[in-house]
């Protein structure tokens, strides 16, 4: 790959933003295990644009199995952004003669994605009592995007994640009970498919979601992203691990889940709350199981980081957030 990162941006821009004058300050950012994030600004006579970067690292193998994909996420995202679903503006996809790898170029839209912040900050106080709802209605505007306009998307049932997560489990030889019961659990009461079939962002909780003090203005990462239960989205953003210690407020930390199903239906969805507890503890399960494998690749890599050890060590919170799902207290 010839040249810095800065000279192969200033040349990308000038083939797709007509006038553009070059970039300043690209700046790579930090989060993301399989991608690489660039904020920098085109400056144009007409007033800078903010804009990311989202590539594959050079050198970067095939996705994860899971995974959609960058050029399909920009497809989606560019279908959200369409449909009025809060998502940044796609700008290019990244073509080979930019030399910049696999990717694309969206707007930046600014806001705060901590959730330490959004939850406690002063700035944000009168926001949150409306973000559950507000999450429910987009999530139906995600699930409404008609089916003949998505790209080729892997196609997720209740038995099939079933299946992968007992294979990933076993694969770390690492016995942990709680796990087996929740397996066991999710077996017994697995619904059988969903009759509605639509597309599922995969990933919409926490950390994923650009909000200000207006509410949520973007949603980002689209790369788990499949066709399935509409219900699993509402599931997952209800998991305990992204509560950030406000246990109490499921969605997020920051609301109900009757308020959540409230949004969703407004925006005329449909909620199955049977559906959603199965998935919140298919969710809980499948984040434990993501914690294991960080925590196994930690052991076993050269590259002994720090943050995957971290994140490891939660897997022994999702066996009581389980546990408090499958034996609760009275029950």
């Amino acid at each position: 790959m010839a040249g810095t990162i800065e000279e192969l941006l200033t040349r990308c821009v000038a083939v797709w933003c007509p006038g553009a004058a070059g970039v300043i300050g690209p700046t790579r950012l930090s989060g993301g295990a399989s991608q690489e994030t660039w904020s920098f600004d085109v400056v144009h006579p007409g007033g800078n644009v903010g804009a990311i970067l989202r590539r594959a690292p050079p050198g970067y193998g095939a996705a994860p199995t899971r995974a959609a994909g960058l050029n399909v996420e920009a497809t989606l995202m560019r279908l959200a952004y369409v449909a009025g679903v809060p998502s940044p503006k796609v700008l290019h996809v990244l073509q080979q003669s930019d030399e910049l790898g696999t990717g694309f170029i969206m707007e930046r839209v600014e806001g705060e994605t901590i959730p330490r912040k959004i939850l406690r900050d002063q700035k944000f106080v009168r926001v949150r009592p409306r973000l559950a709802r507000q999450c429910g209605g987009i999530l139906a505007a995600i699930h409404g995007i008609a089916q003949p306009e998505l790209p080729e998307l892997r196609r997720m049932t209740a038995a099939t994640e079933i299946a992968q997560l007992e294979q990933e489990y076993r694969s770390f030889d690492w016995p942990r009970p709680v796990f087996e019961l929740a397996l066991r659990w999710l077996r017994d009461r697995d619904p059988g498919p969903s009759k509605e079939v639509t597309l599922v962002h995969g990933d919409f909780r926490h950390g994923n979601l650009i909000i200000g003090p207006d509410g949520v203005r973007a949603v980002l990462d689209w790369e788990l992203a499949h066709t399935g239960d509409p219900m699993e989205d509402l599931g997952w953003i209800c998991v305990n691990s992204w509560r950030f210690g406000e246990i109490d407020r499921p969605v997020g930390g920051f609301g109900t889940r009757e308020e959540l199903f409230a949004g969703y239906e407004a925006a005329g969805g449909r909620v199955d709350p049977s559906r959603v507890n199965f998935w919140e503890v298919m969710g809980t399960l499948r984040w434990g199981v993501m914690c294991c494998g960080m925590m196994q690749r930690f052991r076993l890599s050269p590259d002994h980081s720090m943050e995957r050890a971290m994140i490891g060590r939660r897997s022994s919170e999702t066996e009581i957030d389980l546990l408090r799902l499958l034996a609760p207290r009275g029950g």
